[in-house]
């Protein structure tokens, strides 16, 4: 097998794969061999049908296939080891190609174009000025996750005065027969209602006021109206059972709990924070200033990377992209895409694809590194972020550990952290070589940088759109290759 590569510009390419009858003989003859063990055709036995039947029927198809596999594996094996940084993946050249007999066999050429990536020198120094937006915790915003860790933490206590709309009112709930309870009809020992769920406002008022002892009357069917789920919740009767239900109930009032906010004390400092970090008030407010700094940190770096992306993209230059060969590819690579969209979206795909190269030349250029314990770290933080996104803080690593590794076991989960594992190194290299200004800033203030009309909404969408599809032209060629390394 002879491959060559023949230049057409410095993006554009064509790869020539010649194969001759003795790189693929063998392969043949030992597939054919091994089909003919395992073929099951009427009136032969396993093993027994004759070659030249086995040749007849499946040679073509065989051969076919040894071939495809054979150019597949020397076209990806050539682009690697010539380190050729190409993008999308090989295609037919539409002009030399010519079509292929598998019936006869011989030698074989194969044409295939690639496109190859524009080269990217970049030279950045302390002299290249850049801000570092970080934004500040106000008092205000303290006092409001105060407040909500208080609400989270806080829980529902006996009371004796009259229910108010939110308070929990339990108790024996009966059906009705007439102004008597009805003898074997539906009974539930420990009912809940809550006046502010209750629609009709005549229904919801025969529970506000009330306190343990009270017998009230109620007709479930006009209280929730319209939810018949509602209904049978409430009664513990199937769904289908709630349009027999009598009009009425009796509902005997046992007890009255209203929510009670969690108390500024060691009892929240711990359930927030684990068990002895904070034992003060000033420590807790700290504490909470230091988490909500450690939230708003990942969208100063983006705000960074959005800043840093201006500026290198001007060191970069002008860059030429294989334009006819993209086009060509992104059509062909998915179903659902045709030269008209392809074509009204292309500049925001060229404007990601710019800018993911330009990343990918800073880890070549400074040889950044990926480690286990990289991604493990950013797996980490976001099992933390979504538990804090419920009001779940200072809970055991093991617990956050074992979220995390759930996380690294989905694929495109995993493939996720690791991108963010490498923007976050390609991030700490632009602050430690570029000149960083850090400027402190309100949250009001900083959302105004992402401040946008209604009607860019749709151009948004378009850009994560073409974002995606800038990184899956890169990144295809080199999974196959990775897939062919393993």
């Amino acid at each position: 097998m002879n491959i060559s590569l023949t230049s057409v510009d410095s993006v554009n390419a064509i790869i020539e794969v010649s194969i001759a009858k003795s790189d693929y003989q063998e392969k043949v003859e030992g597939s054919l061999k091994n089909f003919r063990k395992k073929a099951n055709i009427p009136g032969f036995r396993p093993g027994t049908v004759p070659m030249g039947m086995v040749k007849k029927m499946y040679g073509k198809s065989i051969m076919a296939e040894e071939i495809n596999k054979l150019v597949g594996e020397g076209l990806y094996n050539y682009i690697k080891e010539n380190n050729l940084n190409v993008l999308g993946e090989p295609l037919p050249n539409e002009e030399k190609q010519q079509p292929v007999d598998f019936a006869v066999e011989g030698d074989y050429n194969f044409f295939f174009d690639v496109a190859l990536a524009p080269e990217i020198k970049l030279s950045l120094s302390k002299k290249d000025k850049i801000n570092y937006y970080k934004i500040d915790v106000a008092e205000d915003l303290v006092e409001k996750q105060i407040d909500s860790y208080k609400a989270n933490y806080g829980k529902y206590e006996a009371i004796t005065e009259a229910a108010a709309e939110t308070d929990l009112v339990r108790g024996k709930i009966s059906e009705m027969d007439g102004k008597k309870v009805k003898k074997d009809g539906i009974f539930v020992e420990a009912g809940v209602v809550m006046a502010s769920y209750i629609k009709d406002e005549g229904e919801k008022k025969k529970f506000v006021g009330v306190k343990p002892g009270d017998v009230i009357v109620f007709n479930p069917g006009k209280a929730y109206e319209g939810n018949e789920a509602e209904i049978a919740a409430l009664l513990h009767i199937e769904k289908d059972g709630v349009e027999a239900i009598a009009p009425e109930f009796q509902f005997e009032v046992t007890e009255v709990t209203r929510y009670k906010e969690a108390g500024l004390d060691q009892e929240l400092f711990d359930k927030v924070f684990g068990e002895g970090t904070v034992k003060t008030e000033a420590d807790f407010r700290t504490k909470v200033k230091e988490t909500i700094s450690t939230q708003f940190a990942p969208d100063s770096d983006y705000k960074f990377l959005l800043d840093a992306k201006e500026l290198l993209e001007k060191k970069a230059g002008d860059l030429q992209f294989p334009d006819a060969f993209l086009k060509r590819w992104l059509v062909e690579s998915n179903k659902n895409n045709n030269a008209e969209n392809i074509d009204e979206n292309y500049p925001k795909i060229i404007e990601d694809l710019k800018f993911h190269l330009i990343k990918e030349q800073i880890v070549k250029d400074n040889e950044l590194k990926l480690e286990e314990a990289d991604v493990k770290a950013v797996a980490m933080n976001a099992a933390r972020a979504q538990f804090a996104q419920y009001g779940m803080m200072g809970l055991p690593d093991s617990m956050v550990e074992n979220y995390a590794n759930d996380m690294l076991k989905n694929q495109e989960s995993a493939r996720n952290l690791v991108d963010r594992a490498m923007e976050m190194k390609i991030i700490d290299h632009l602050k430690n070589t570029l000149g960083v200004k850090e400027e402190v800033i309100s949250l009001d203030e900083f959302k105004k940088f992402f401040e946008q009309p209604a009607e860019a909404s749709e151009e948004v969408e378009v850009a994560e759109k073409a974002e995606k599809k800038a990184a899956k032209t890169t990144k295809k060629t080199t999974a196959k290759k990775t897939k062919k390394d393993e």
